[in-house]
């Protein structure tokens, strides 16, 4: 079964979710009663069933079934149903989850190389991320990966740039980020950024946020739009403000050992379908991100574009580039900025 190429829209997304979830479940039974699956694998994810990698990876899903004859079965937990993403990290690494996806910001707690594509205000626009991460840049993070006992795949899904959202004030100059309680995912990198703005990071895990920013624990948040739509983080959030402050990606991961187990073509087969999923998804995530600040101000979202330059004075002269520079070592921060120029 060949995946569609066919952009998607958020209705059709919902739609084709729905429609994928149900002919996987009418459709497996049938493949099984021709050869019982040899390997059944666990995926595991952090975000919505609508989202974007989540129809992808049900295509794909079914796509591998097909393929193989049924001897590949990958079952799919979104919406951290396995836990959080700390907690499915740990699962990846000892197998009992064969397959999961995660920022490379949140990988690093694991591979501290791994977050070098999220420096703030590093990629001016994709047609710098891409490049980058499907050539050199990100050749050498999946190197780091692999000294971890996981194996990356060859080519990242999209997230999209981060945006900032508040539910007590717009943020237009670095100035409002001053004392500003801010969820942001348990990694280092966020964490080192927002107080380099002379912010107050929170590092809470993506499937506790909607509740502190409810009850008020923290003010906002930062997110891609996709993620913000669909996690309906705008019922929790007045303003949002389009800081494009960091591109974020998802790295399919392996757990190694599990990989290992496959035979050489069933390897070759699901990396395929992995890679063409994920490809397909950078795409749905392009047109959905071009369609939503319309959708989330129908949802009463306040939107703002701040000028990038301020914000990246700000973390130049408060020593963030030369701290993580220094972190990551010359031969990845040269890739980093023969990808997208001068930072230091």
């Amino acid at each position: 079964m060949s995946l569609s190429r066919t952009p998607l829209s958020r209705r059709r997304f919902l739609a084709t979710g729905s429609t994928a979830l149900i002919a996987g479940t009418v459709a497996a039974p049938h493949v099984a009663r021709a050869q019982k699956a040899e390997f059944t694998y666990k995926y595991a994810n952090n975000l919505p069933d609508t989202h974007p990698m989540n129809i992808r990876a049900r295509e794909m899903a079914e796509a591998l079934r097909t393929e193989t004859g049924g001897r590949f079965d990958l079952k799919i937990f979104p919406t951290s149903q396995l836990g959080s993403d700390t907690d499915t990290l740990s699962q990846l690494r000892s197998g009992s989850v064969e397959f999961f996806t995660m920022s490379p910001l949140i990988l690093s707690t694991l591979v501290p190389n791994a977050s070098i594509n999220g420096i703030g205000y590093a990629f001016p626009s994709y047609d710098a991320v891409w490049p980058a991460m499907d050539g050199e840049l990100g050749a050498w993070v999946r190197q780091q990966i692999a000294k971890s006992g996981l194996v990356a795949m060859e080519k990242i899904w999209d997230n999209g740039y981060r945006q900032t959202t508040s539910s007590t004030r717009p943020i237009a100059t670095p100035d409002d980020f001053k004392s500003f309680r801010i969820r942001v995912p348990v990694s280092p990198l966020w964490t080192s950024m927002f107080k380099a703005f002379d912010a107050a990071p929170a590092s809470i895990n993506l499937n506790e946020t909607y509740s502190a920013l409810q009850t008020k624990i923290v003010e906002g948040q930062e997110n891609p739009l996709a993620v913000i739509s669909t996690t309906k983080f705008y019922e929790v959030q007045k303003y949002c403000s389009l800081t494009n402050h960091m591109w974020d990606g998802y790295w399919f991961l392996a757990n190694r050992r599990a990989w290992e187990r496959l035979p050489p073509d069933l390897r070759e087969t699901v990396a395929r379908h992995i890679n063409a999923a994920g490809m397909k998804e950078r795409a749905d995530v392009a047109q959905l991100n071009a369609n939503l600040q319309a959708e989330l101000s129908k949802n009463g979202m306040v939107f703002n574009k701040p000028d990038p330059e301020p914000f990246r004075d700000k973390l130049r002269k408060a020593g963030f580039y030369a701290e993580w520079k220094g972190r990551y070592g010359d031969e990845g921060w040269s890739l980093l900025e023969k990808a997208c120029g001068k930072l230091t």
